[in-house]
């Protein structure tokens, strides 16, 4: 069971039927307090719900807004354990209500899922905070390993000390160029321009590429600029 808030009407969803807040049984009331709460911000009405549907059967407690500012109106009354939030609505944007989140005193954790696959983005979304970046398609398992992980650091200080920690260790093992050049990668450079501007060739570029991510062991560019924004590492091409 998940709401689906939009606009300023709330409603419980169970499969594809509707019912109004009146149909919550108490044992209903009881197991969402129990649990985790992920509130799942996108305005696409399907993905929403997709989305939602594979949280719930998680046992999670979730509640799903069409837009940022119907989610901090509904914040400010029941705080969230995490956030599931798209990157592109009408109004507010996802970067801006991320900003937003993390200025608050106690903001959970935010997962930022994007139909766009550009590096920019990525890097933007974890340097303002976001625990993640999940491009869309959604995969099932990507998305509840990574509410899991966010979870399981959200508030222990402990955890996010031995995670920066074991960051900055993988960051130790690169060289001074792969260093250069992973800045230059994550500032959004393709590998020819990179080439160009250290006077070396593309070949040897995509070599230093692949041993970056061999030596940090991210799987993907969003992790690389995960566990960057994890190490507190300031980089400079």
């Amino acid at each position: 069971m998940y709401h689906s808030v939009t606009g300023s009407r709330t409603q419980i969803n169970y499969g594809r039927s509707v019912r109004l807040d009146s149909n919550i049984t108490v044992l209903d009331c009881v197991r969402r307090s129990e649990s985790p709460t992920i509130f799942v911000v996108e305005d696409e009405y399907f993905t929403r719900q997709g989305i939602c549907g594979l949280l719930e059967d998680e046992g999670w407690g979730v509640e799903g807004f069409d837009s940022c500012e119907v989610f901090l109106e509904a914040y400010h009354h029941r705080p969230a354990s995490c956030v599931v939030l798209d990157m592109h609505f009408p109004g507010m944007s996802g970067l801006e209500l991320l900003s937003r989140i993390g200025a608050m005193t106690q903001s959970p954790p935010v997962i930022i899922v994007s139909g766009c696959s550009e590096i920019s983005e990525a890097v933007q979304s974890i340097q303002g905070g976001a625990t993640d970046f999940i491009e869309k398609p959604v995969a099932r398992d990507k998305l509840i390993a990574s509410v899991r992980n966010a979870l399981a650091h959200s508030g222990h200080s402990n955890k996010a000390s031995a995670s920066r920690n074991e960051a900055l260790a993988h960051i130790a093992e690169l060289t001074t160029r792969q260093r250069q050049i992973m800045a230059l990668v994550l500032a959004g450079q393709p590998s020819k321009n990179i080439a160009a501007d250290l006077g070396i060739s593309q070949r040897t570029v995509e070599n230093h590429r692949a041993s970056i991510m061999r030596k940090t062991g991210a799987s993907s560019l969003p992790g690389l600029a995960r566990l960057i924004s994890c190490s507190d590492c300031v980089l400079i091409p």
